[in-house]
């Protein structure tokens, strides 16, 4: 009895220690978050590639002489969801994820100037003020570079400009220093600080890939399949 004792406590710290090596220790999911069988019906859904290439080109800045290759940043000339609204996109997403949101007067409920994020990647509570308006950034959460390495660069520019805004697939307010760490980072180099937000970003980042046909690389895809597994 002795023996069988110390077996199964073995093998409880084996399963344990194992779990955390393998980065799937549990953690209760943010709320919102998808299952692990909505993760999975995404991953088969989306293509997969050996890797990322570098077709160069890339230029995402609009002043004269640059490529301007997604349009001007956080335009709202463009037909994604909330474009043509008299908002730019950045305010169209602070307005959305927000709360205790406070608008400038006099621009109709369109300038935020105040308001409070639950950061989905570092899951903490941040105060936003446009006055220090640089702590809380947009961030694409499949970043421009690297839709533009995987298949952007032979879209029409309205496409580009369209998936540069899509507030309801590919846009997230986040902490500044957080989305300045991500940069154009893949899952397989990067995700969430806040593993309980892990299911989240896997989410939102397989349903821009999805939506807009672009694919994931082999490796991130053994990222994001080892995330699903964490999913309840």
């Amino acid at each position: 009895m002795d023996l069988r004792r110390w077996l199964l406590g073995a093998l409880v710290v084996l399963f344990a220690v194992g779990c955390d090596q393998l980065g799937v220790a549990l953690v209760a999911p943010a709320p919102g978050s998808p299952t692990r069988a909505e993760l999975e019906q995404l991953l088969a859904a989306v293509r997969v590639v050996p890797d990322r290439p570098h077709p160069g080109g890339y230029d995402r800045g609009c002043k004269p002489g640059q490529g301007c290759v997604f349009g001007p940043a956080w335009t709202d000339d463009n037909d994604a969801p909330g474009g043509h609204d008299g908002c730019d996109t950045r305010n169209n997403v602070l307005a959305v994820q927000l709360t205790e949101v406070s608008f400038r007067p006099g621009t109709r409920d369109c300038v935020v100037v105040g308001g409070l994020l639950n950061d989905p990647y570092t899951g903490k509570q941040i105060r936003f003020d446009k006055a220090d308006a640089n702590d809380v950034q947009i961030d694409h959460v499949y970043s421009l570079a690297a839709a533009w390495d995987l298949g952007a660069a032979h879209w029409p520019l309205e496409r580009r400009v369209r998936f540069a805004n899509d507030v309801e697939v590919n846009l997230l307010a986040t902490e500044g220093r957080t989305n300045q760490a991500k940069g154009d980072k893949t899952p397989a180099e990067w995700l969430p600080p806040a593993r309980a937000n892990h299911c989240f970003f896997a989410g939102k980042y397989l349903a821009a890939a999805a939506r807009y046909d672009l694919p994931l690389t082999a490796a991130d895809s053994t990222a994001l399949q080892g995330v699903a597994r964490t999913c309840p």
